[in-house]
């Protein structure tokens, strides 16, 4: 069974963020494809993490998706992404 507290623990492993929100919205979504009553299978990560200087946005995602993949096994179904640079992150919070 998918656990929010492990995701977050291996995110914060993989990506040493500086900001990190993760929200649970599979009650959003009961009755849609994907949806499995009681279980954890939509969520929305926002993430700012060093680690995506200089890559691209898709290949900042592709990296959140693979660190997640076990999750996705599990039967995860939806990732709803926002992915920042610190630069980026920096200039949201202080513009």
């Amino acid at each position: 069974m998918i656990d929010l507290v492990q995701i977050k623990q291996k995110i914060q492993q993989t990506f040493s963020p500086v900001s990190l929100d993760i929200v649970d919205e599979s009650h959003q979504h009961a009755g849609h494809s994907g949806a499995i009553p009681g279980q954890i299978t939509h969520l929305r990560i926002n993430i700012c993490s060093e680690l995506f200087s200089d890559i691209n946005t898709i290949k900042q995602h592709r990296l959140v998706n693979q660190c997640l993949q076990e999750e996705f096994e599990q039967g995860l179904h939806a990732l709803s992404l926002k992915t920042y640079t610190v630069k980026q992150w920096t200039g949201l919070n202080n513009g």
